[in-house]
């Protein structure tokens, strides 16, 4: 069967599944174990003759030729047994359980993934395949999967403005299902400013330049220290951090019998060691203020805690979850690294820790570039961002950042997630201002203009909340966007205000009880 029959014929059963009340995220991690375990199979037989940990009784053999109530209890004990592994394969099946209630359902899920080479199919078919269905999970609001999910386009946009070289380590310390580390792998792979020139919502350099390929300078030793040693990341949500780990071994990142390179674990936890220092940080944190956890208190009844991280390696300390990724990534960057961070409006205005933080961090580093996002693009709704490119440097007296230039995709910008959905053409005038080539030679247009650091230390709390286009809805009914446009406005303020007073209940002291 060619890739694109196949990918149709996986979709089709996701369809039939969900009939039967099985959601995307359920069907996706199903898809995951099962896909992993025949992989794994095919890896161990010839020519490969890999030893891939996968005990004998609980390989893909295992399944094969079962029917009825004896594939669904075995499926269970390989769950179960899979789940202690080490390496990869203890990541992949972590907490797994089966999703499928009825064994046919589950036979033919077998079946189908039996009756494919997966190692022999493409890779871009493999990991479209599965981009494609984390894309649905995401827009499954049901599921919240939305939260670890940015916007294509917008990745491969900041990609193109940053430009990572080969042999040099990236770092996502929040990384959802791998976007930032697929789109950096192939623009290290077939990197070219061609690409910018199509406007293509998603680049894919194999299927859309024939000669990406041929153009690609990547010796053996390259090869292999992008698939194994480039990438690391942190995804605490054990679900999400499966998806990531088989997203990224469908597109040919990392290895099926090696150890993850993305951390089950809290990033902000740990202080950052000079070795464990990287030379890129691409990086989307959650959304949402606080940090908190949930905890059970001595009537049963649960409550919320505000988490305050005490690190010698921050300026500040705080219970802000966004200043304190600021701080983390910094941290983690080499003298030399640089970074291209989607942060909220809070984290460019916000007063007391945020003005001591938003001080250090225009004096230590060179930040020289904030995109002003719009609304309507994420699936988290809820939240104005931006994308602030910066370069880290030596620890000296010296103030860094010269000035900021800023680009405005907000005013007067209107995008909704599914009639209209921001593409990487809506991006192209932003990365030709931005000048990847040379940065230091840019031009100012209606959207894109430059703040000294003078100007911008002197505003009141360091504020870099700024704009300067007029909102033409202000001033003329007629200019107003449409009805679907409005109405996903009105429920990102609505939502925004909702986070605003979670964040304050999270810090408020728990009351006693009598």
């Amino acid at each position: 069967m060619n890739a694109p029959a196949l990918v149709q014929k996986v979709w089709n059963y996701c369809h039939t599944l969900r009939d039967d009340g099985v959601g995307y995220g359920d069907y996706l991690e199903q898809l995951t174990y099962l896909l992993f375990l025949k992989m794994a199979h095919e890896y161990s037989q010839p020519p490969y003759l890999r030893d891939t940990k996968v005990p004998g009784a609980y390989n893909w053999e295992s399944l094969t030729g079962l029917t009825g109530e004896a594939l669904e209890n075995q499926y269970r004990r390989v769950l179960k047994k899979l789940a202690d592994a080490p390496g990869m394969l203890g990541a992949i099946f972590y907490k797994s359980e089966n999703k499928i209630p009825d064994p046919a359902k589950l036979s033919r899920i077998v079946k189908m993934i039996d009756e494919e080479s997966w190692i022999s199919l493409d890779a871009d078919a493999k990991g479209d395949l599965y981009e494609g269905l984390l894309q649905k999970n995401a827009e499954d609001t049901k599921s919240g999967a939305g939260q670890y999910f940015t916007p294509r386009p917008l990745i491969d946009a900041m990609l193109a403005c940053v430009r990572p070289e080969p042999k040099k380590t990236i770092l996502d310390p929040a990384c959802g299902t791998g976007g930032f580390f697929l789109s950096a792998y192939d623009w290290i792979t077939y990197g070219d400013a061609q690409w910018i020139e199509k406007g293509m919502s998603h680049w894919n350099p194999a299927k859309d330049n024939a000669s990406a390929i041929a153009k690609s300078k990547l010796n053996k030793d390259q090869v292999k220290f992008l698939r194994d040693e480039t990438f690391f990341g942190n995804e605490i949500v054990p679900s999400t951090r499966r998806m990531c780990l088989m997203n990224l071994f469908l597109h040919n990142i990392g290895s099926i019998d090696g150890e993850p390179k993305v951390a089950r674990a809290d990033a902000l936890l740990t202080a950052i060691k000079g070795e464990d220092k990287v030379d890129y940080v691409l990086a989307n944190p959650p959304f949402g203020k606080k940090s908190s956890m949930t905890i059970t208190n001595a009537e049963g009844g649960e409550d919320k805690e505000a988490l305050t991280y005490e690190r010698q390696d921050f300026w500040a300390t705080t219970t802000n979850k966004q200043l304190n990724f600021l701080q983390h990534i910094v941290a983690s960057l080499k003298d030399t690294g640089k970074a291209a961070v989607v942060l909220p409006d809070n984290v460019l205005f916000e007063g007391g820790a945020g003005e001591r933080i938003r001080r250090k961090w225009l004096n230590n580093c060179d930040v020289h570039t904030i995109l002003r996002l719009p609304t309507g693009i994420f699936y988290a709704n809820g939240v104005k961002a931006n994308v602030v490119f910066f370069d880290n440097a030596a620890r000296d007296e010296k103030v860094h950042t010269k000035g900021i230039w800023f680009y405005d995709l907000r005013t007067n910008k209107h995008f909704t997630l599914k009639q209209r959905p921001m593409m990487l053409s809506d991006l192209k005038e932003f990365i030709q201002c931005y000048n990847p080539e040379n940065r230091h030679e840019r031009k100012e247009t209606e959207r894109f203009k430059y703040y000294s650091y003078d100007e911008l230390i002197n505003r009141d709390k360091a504020s870099l909340d700024v704009f300067w286009l007029k909102d033409d809805s202000l001033d003329n009914l007629d200019n107003l966007p449409p009805p679907d446009v409005l109405q996903q406005e009105i429920i990102d303020h609505l939502e925004a205000a909702l986070l605003a007073f979670k964040d304050v209940a999270a810090g408020l002291p728990v009351s006693s009880k009598s």
